[in-house]
């Protein structure tokens, strides 16, 4: 008996040691979101975490720790680097500082998959690599450019450009150059301030995607949004070099498999989710003041202008390849 009863242990002992060593085989990556848990952009994200998750059960899995208040979105670049958390959703705008090349996201008129296919992720995975200690994963959530929202109607140049004379707007370091060239008095701030500076009419609106607004609760206080849309959402899944490099090859191939075709996959929900959101905020009583013709066209190409002059400024060395690659002349 008391031979059984050893061997019985023993037996358990091993399949403990066994169970341990199966979880300790399991790596681990932690992210963080750029928005809120209830916001699109992040919901969204739950769904390539869930995909990864489920195919990566023993090998691979991501736990998402928090968004911007474990770490602020202004910091997050630089957290990536450092490698403070391993995995992030977070725009290429809003750490343009550490990587200008990343103005390549918002500043491309293709979508992310056409961008992909012609090369264009694994050149800038080149800067990317090399200044932020960082791995691109996929742009995901394309098909949406930034739309500009105010409280008050916005006034007109007399060649019938926008005019922003006279408003306070909030905005992100990717669009306030272009803000500014249409002549609004820019405040810089996160997304997460932005109710309570329209509450109080700190600010007289905002550039955003259609998707977020109702998150947020913006269209609370938000009268006129203004067409077409500018830039590209450039939302990227991106990974710490050093986490990536270390990750078996099996865990890569799960991860680099699924990013792939969630990239796919959220542009297209992101369609489908601009054109019901833009139903329920003009059900809302959202004005929608639309610029067609010559106007349009000089209201993109002074942002698209903006976007790469600035990429050209701060660092040449990729411009006319990434250029090439990412935009197609109208």
């Amino acid at each position: 008996m008391k031979t059984y009863q050893f061997l019985k242990g023993a037996a358990v002992a091993s399949l403990i040691g066994l169970s341990a060593a199966a979880v300790q085989a399991e790596e681990v990556i932690r992210a963080v979101t750029f928005t809120p848990a209830q916001v699109s952009f992040s919901k969204n994200f739950m769904k390539f975490v869930d995909l990864v998750n489920e195919r990566g059960e023993g090998v691979v899995q991501i736990q998402v720790i928090g968004g911007p208040e474990v770490i602020p979105n202004e910091r997050m670049g630089e957290a990536q680097m450092n490698g403070i958390a391993d995995m992030f959703l977070l725009p290429a705008g809003l750490y343009l500082n550490l990587v200008p090349e990343g103005e390549a996201f918002a500043g491309s008129n293709l979508d992310p998959m056409t961008a992909r296919e012609k090369g264009g992720l694994d050149l800038v995975n080149e800067a990317y690599h090399a200044k932020a200690n960082t791995h691109i994963l996929a742009h995901v959530d394309g098909g949406a450019g930034f739309h500009l929202w105010t409280t008050e109607k916005p006034g007109t140049t007399a060649d019938g450009q926008v005019d922003l004379s006279g408003l306070r707007l909030r905005t992100s370091p990717l669009y306030r150059a272009f803000f500014e060239e249409l002549g609004a008095t820019i405040v810089v701030q996160a997304a997460g301030e932005v109710y309570t500076s329209l509450e109080r009419g700190v600010v007289d609106g905002t550039g955003y995607p259609v998707s977020g607004i109702r998150d947020f609760g913006w269209d609370k206080f938000l009268k006129y949004r203004i067409d077409p849309g500018f830039f590209q959402t450039d939302v990227l899944i991106s990974i710490n070099l050093d986490t990536w490099n270390g990750l078996s090859d099996e865990a890569k191939a799960i991860v680099e498999a699924a990013a792939i075709e969630h990239e796919k996959t959220s542009y297209e929900a992101n369609l489908v989710l601009n054109e019901t959101e833009s139903k329920a905020l003009a059900d809302s009583g959202i004005e929608t003041i639309t610029l067609e013709g010559e106007q349009a066209d000089l209201f993109l190409n002074k942002a698209y202008d903006i976007a790469w002059a600035r990429l050209k400024e701060r660092d040449p060395t990729y411009h006319d390849q990434l250029k090439a690659i990412f935009f197609e002349d109208f």
